[in-house]
């Protein structure tokens, strides 16, 4: 049963039938925030369980879940600090480098090709 699109089946704010309160899509209470939702607010869960839950029909999978977090118990975002961004900084260097050629490639390698696309494709380069 659905009424304006919204899911009638996903409305289980006691959590009688999900375990935990689960909401329809879009229609959660307030104070009630996912991740993403936390993380624009400068916070983070902070070892909080989970509180709830959204749900929104899928057509050919099971259900799309969001998670939420309350918001009065989320804590601030730790601070990048100079040894964090300087493991951040070669984590994405190393994403650059060739395994083959050992050479940064200026742009991340894809994951698919496992190496460059000059090494990937050695013959193509050659005609230009």
């Amino acid at each position: 049963m659905e009424a304006r699109g919204v899911s009638v089946r996903f409305w289980d704010p006691d959590g009688t039938t999900f375990g935990i309160p689960t909401y329809p899509w879009r229609l959660a209470p307030d104070g009630l925030a996912t991740r993403r939702q936390l993380r624009i607010r400068g916070l983070r869960p902070g070892g909080q369980d989970i509180a709830a839950q959204v749900l929104r029909r899928r057509r050919r999978r099971g259900p799309l879940t969001a998670y939420l977090y309350r918001i009065d118990l989320a804590l601030p975002v730790r601070p990048m600090t100079p040894a964090r961004w300087a493991a951040l900084a070669k984590a994405n260097a190393a994403r650059r480098r060739c395994p083959e050629c050992h050479r940064d490639a200026g742009y991340v390698i894809p994951p698919t090709l496992g190496m460059c696309v000059t090494c990937a494709y050695p013959e193509e380069q050659r005609a230009t």
